[in-house]
């Protein structure tokens, strides 16, 4: 009788965990579509379309990095939350309407106002997504269990990004064949599909309880990552890199668009290699991760990265597209691992109770660096007008590159190598 009882809830438990995994991937097939199209080089293009100057793309590019300074709030008021799950779907809810609303600034804003209005928009929808974002971190790790964790997110990721690549250069053929205005349009009207789809599958999401942390008191709460010396100074290592990364990174669209003149069907092919070599190194970083630290591995994907941004100095020797080629799927390479290392190093090497405000910390810590980098890049672009052509192309990519290199061997090998 008891081998009756105890095989069926066992069988119910383990459909529901596969039904929990089902609906977060579910959920993902709409929200990597609408972002790919929101995003990128979509999103440098559409501010270009706007009239935005080097200077307004760059604020834009940061602003998503710097509001996640919100969830360090976010962290402690999530504690006093009967439902993770209903907060989740309102803030998912308001931060997709409203990044899909920048759509309708060219038809309810006069042209002069467009990318102010555009920057206001944009700037309030990700306050909203950064306040979700810790919520759905926070929710996703208690839905995905330890033991297949790292499975799950590689094989998630790859479906996924394999079906950005997809959209992605879907979108810089509707661009193409429609520029300006009307091929934006259309890209909108797929996004608004896209964002109703995904807003409905969170309401299939599981609302579990969880577990909250022993601090009731907001100070006392942030003070545990700030105290933990090991977590405290991977997190500012990591936010000097992505500093540094972020200086030229999200400006690359920029630079094709406006300085070598590509057009949008082949930047979107450039980017699906790079997405492409991203899926493939999910795998081999999955694997390697078995038999070595988060940290070690993390370690291992910097010079990687700093390894494409000297790429660009190639443009001074060889052909424009094979040298772009190399730099994008080497970046794709490195940042692939980065990404799922990174988050795997959040909800893996942080304390369960204590995990909200250690996403949070790193969130901050990491948002506040990652905001002045491509505000500062897009500024440095309007000071250095004047210069050589090389020098706004490849030269500041060139110096970018060995500045990361620089940080990589001296401090990166000393925290995270050696941790």
């Amino acid at each position: 009788m008891i081998s009756f009882k105890t095989r069926p809830q066992h069988r119910r438990k383990t459909s529901m965990q596969r039904r929990n995994l089902r609906v977060a991937s579910l959920e993902g097939i709409p929200a990597v579509m609408f972002m790919t199209l929101l995003g990128g080089q979509f999103l440098t293009g559409y501010l270009l379309y706007l009239g935005a100057s080097s200077g307004e793309i760059g604020f834009v590019l940061a602003i998503t990095t710097f509001v996640n300074i919100v969830q360090i709030f976010a962290a402690y008021l999530i504690q006093r939350l009967r439902s993770r799950k209903w907060t989740l779907v309102l803030f998912v809810a308001v931060h997709r309407v409203i990044w899909g609303s920048t759509g309708l600034v060219p038809f309810i804003v006069p042209k002069p106002y467009w990318v102010p209005a555009f920057i206001v928009l944009y700037t309030v929808a990700f306050m909203f997504n950064t306040l979700g974002g810790i919520l759905w971190n926070s929710l996703i790790s208690d839905m995905v269990h330890p033991k297949v964790r790292g499975r799950y997110f590689g094989i998630r990721n790859t479906i996924l990004n394999a079906l950005g690549t997809l959209v992605m250069y879907g979108g810089g053929v509707i661009l193409d064949h429609e520029p300006g205005g009307k091929g934006f349009l259309l890209l909108y009207i797929i996004v608004w599909v896209c964002i109703a789809a995904n807003i409905a599958v969170f309401f299939f999401y599981p609302d579990i309880p969880f577990e909250r942390s022993s601090e009731k008191r907001f100070i006392p709460m942030l003070k545990k990552p700030l105290r933990d010396a090991s977590f405290l100074k991977a997190t500012l290592f990591l936010a000097g890199f992505l500093f540094l990364q972020n200086l030229v990174v999200p400006l690359y669209s920029y630079v094709m668009l406006e300085m070598l003149h590509i057009n949008y069907q082949t930047l979107s092919l450039l980017n699906v290699l790079q997405t492409v070599s991203m899926m493939a190194s999910f795998y081999v970083w999955g694997n390697l991760n078995v038999r070595h630290s988060n940290r070690r591995l993390l370690f291992w994907t910097l010079p990687i990265i700093a390894l494409s941004c000297l790429c660009w100095g190639l443009l001074s020797v060889l052909p424009m597209l094979p040298v772009l080629i190399a730099a994008h799927m080497i970046f794709g390479i490195g940042v692939g691992g980065f990404n799922q290392l990174a988050f795997n190093f959040m909800i893996g090497d942080t304390p369960k109770a204590e995990r909200p405000m250690y996403m949070a910390m790193y969130a901050a810590i990491t948002g506040v660096a990652a905001f002045f980098g491509p505000l500062i890049g897009g500024n440095l672009y309007e000071l250095i007008g004047h210069w050589p052509e090389w020098t706004r192309i490849y030269g500041v990519q060139i110096v970018v590159g060995l500045s990361m290199l620089l940080l990589t061997v001296s401090l990166g090998r000393k925290i995270l190598r050696n941790s």
